[in-house]
């Protein structure tokens, strides 16, 4: 029996919030191809420089309801 695209959505639908999220993370990795290992490299090297800042003081980070609320300020601006 096939389903439909449509059937696969409202099934989902009815999951948790966190199973949509996990699903949707596993239906993106699966339309990635293997990464390309400089890429990856380059990445790591990112998030440790990243990291290193933030643990030293050098960066603050900013509460994820801050950055939401802004950025639906920004886009209530663009409207």
């Amino acid at each position: 029996m096939s389903r439909t695209l449509q059937d696969l959505y409202r099934e989902a639908s009815k999951l948790s919030e966190s199973e949509r999220a996990e699903l949707a993370g596993l239906l993106l990795e699966s339309l990635e191809s293997e990464p390309e290992a400089d890429v990856e490299a380059a990445w790591a090297e990112e998030i440790e420089r990243r990291v290193r800042e933030i643990d030293s003081g050098k960066v603050k980070t900013i509460p994820w309801e801050q950055v939401r609320a802004q950025m639906h300020a920004r886009l209530g601006e663009k409207r």
